[in-house]
C-alpha cells in the first residue's frame, strides 16, 4: 500500500471523529468561532502554531528540513443555513447544516497535517494549510488573500478537494478536471422598476411595475437562448421577483433579482451589458424606469495543466488507474455551473481543484449537496487525507 494511504488509514477513526464533531457545530460565513477554535486546538495538539486570518480563518505551516517551493492546500469550514433532516447520532445541534461537505474537507486537511508531520524530515520546501471561512458566501478566500495567506513565505502552487455525494460511483474515487476553467464565474443582479402606483380598478392612471418585471423576466431569458453560443455555457437565472402587498393596489415599485454563471470573460462582460440594456429598454417601453445593481462575485477556478499532470501521476501511484477519473467523463464539457471562491487563489498561483466521490447514488446517498437530507460516506475520508498529503509531498519533492 502507498505510504500516504497507509498512514491515512492508520488515523481513519481520528479523522472520522474530527468530521463528526465539526458536523455537530455548523456555523455560517465568517462567524466560525466554535469551528475555528476546534480546528486551532487540534492543530496545536499536532505540533503546529496556527495563525488566525480573516477573522476566523486559520493558516498552519510545515517547513521541511531543506528549502524549496511552497504549496498551499485548502479546506473550507463554513456551513449552510439549512435545517438538517437526517437522523444521525452526530446530527447538527443547531439550525445550520454541513450540507456541502465542508466538515469532510476540514477533517481531511487536519488528517493531512498529521500525515505530513510524519514525513517532515523528508520534505524539501513548505506546506501551508489553509482553513477557510465563508466559501458559501464567496468572500472567505479573498479575505484570506488580503490578509496575506499567499505571502511570507510566498506560495508557488495550490490545491483543494471537494467531496461529492449522490454520484453513481463508489466512494473514494478521485476526479480530475481538465486544464482551464472548471467552475463558473458567479455574479448577481437586482433590477428595481419605478412605476406609478394607483387603484387596481383604474390601471390606466398608473404605470404598473409588476407588468414591467413580468416582461423583463421573459426578455432576460433570450440572452441564453438567442444571444450566446450554446457551447460557451451560460446561466441567467431570476430567483426572486416581488412587488405590492394588496390585491387591489398597483404598487409604485417592483423588483427582480438573479444570478449569472459564465466561463468566458468576454461573455461575462457581454451579459452584464445586455442585462442593463434590456432592463432599461423594457422599462421605457412601458413608461417606467429601471435601476440595475450588478455585482461581480467570483471568477472561474482555473486549473493548471502542470498541476493536473502531477496529480494524475501522484494519484495513480496512490490508488490505481481505475480510481482516477476525469470530470469530462461525468459532467458535460468537464465543467460545473456552480461557483467556488478558491477561484481567487487560482488567479494568483497555479492551482488545482479535484473532486472526491463520497456517496454512491445507487446506495444510501440519494440526495445532492445543499439538500437537507444529503449524507456523505466517511469511507472517502482516508483517500482525501492521502490525496492532500501525497500531492503536496510530490509537488515539493519533484520541484
Amino acid at each position: 500500500m502507498n505510504k500516504f494511504l497507509q498512514s491515512a488509514m492508520s488515523i481513519k477513526e481520528k479523522v472520522v471523529g474530527y468530521r463528526r464533531q465539526l458536523h455537530q457545530i455548523p456555523e455560517l460565513s465568517m462567524e466560525l468561532h466554535e469551528t475555528s477554535a476546534y480546528v486551532k486546538k487540534t492543530l496545536e495538539k499536532l505540533g503546529y502554531k496556527p495563525e488566525v486570518l480573516a477573522k476566523t480563518g486559520l493558516v498552519a505551516t510545515l517547513e521541511g528540513k531543506k528549502p524549496g517551493k511552497v504549496i498551499l492546500i485548502r479546506a473550507d469550514m463554513d456551513a449552510l443555513p439549512i435545517k438538517e433532516e437526517v437522523d444521525l447520532p452526530f446530527k447538527s445541534q443547531n439550525d445550520n447544516m454541513h450540507a456541502c461537505g465542508h466538515d469532510m474537507h476540514t477533517a481531511m486537511l487536519l488528517g493531512a497535517a498529521e500525515v505530513l508531520k510524519e514525513f517532515e524530515h523528508e520534505l524539501e520546501g513548505t506546506v501551508k494549510f489553509m482553513f477557510q471561512p465563508a466559501e458559501e458566501t464567496l468572500i472567505g478566500a479573498k479575505a484570506m488573500i488580503e490578509d496575506g495567506i499567499l505571502e511570507d513565505p510566498k506560495v508557488d502552487a495550490a490545491m483543494m478537494i471537494h467531496v461529492f455525494s449522490n454520484m453513481p460511483l463508489p466512494s473514494g474515487l478521485i476526479i480530475l478536471p481538465g486544464a482551464g476553467a472548471s467552475s463558473a464565474a458567479s455574479d448577481w443582479f437586482e433590477v428595481t422598476i419605478q412605476g406609478k402606483g394607483g387603484h387596481g380598478a383604474m390601471p390606466d392612471t398608473t404605470v404598473d411595475p409588476l407588468n414591467v418585471i413580468a416582461h423583463l423576466h421573459l426578455a432576460l431569458q433570450t440572452i441564453n437562448s438567442r444571444e450566446a453560443p450554446p457551447s460557451q455555457g451560460l446561466v441567467v437565472t431570476v430567483g426572486k421577483m416581488g412587488g405590492g402587498n394588496v390585491n387591489n393596489v398597483i404598487p409604485d415599485t417592483a423588483s427582480l433579482a438573479g444570478t449569472v454563471r459564465t466561463f468566458d470573460a468576454d461573455l461575462r462582460d457581454f451579459v452584464e451589458k445586455r442585462i442593463k440594456e434590456i432592463a432599461d429598454s423594457t422599462a421605457k417601453t412601458f413608461r417606467a424606469e429601471a435601476k440595475v445593481e450588478y455585482r461581480r462575485g467570483v471568477p472561474s477556478v482555473v486549473n493548471s495543466q502542470d498541476m493536473i499532470s502531477l496529480a494524475r501521476s501522484t494519484f495513480t501511484n496512490l490508488l490505481d488507474n481505475k480510481a482516477v477519473l476525469e470530470f469530462e467523463d461525468l459532467m458535460p464539457g468537464g465543467k460545473m455551473m456552480g461557483s467556488e471562491d478558491f477561484a481567487f487563489v487560482s488567479q494568483e498561483v497555479p492551482s488545482l481543484m479535484i473532486g472526491l466521490s463520497a456517496g454512491n447514488s445507487n446506495e444510501d446517498y440519494k440526495y445532492p449537496q445543499h439538500h437537507p437530507q444529503v449524507k456523505f460516506d466517511e469511507k472517502a475520508l482516508p483517500v482525501g487525507v492521502a490525496a492532500y498529503a501525497s500531492l503536496a509531498y510530490d509537488y515539493l519533492m519533484k520541484k
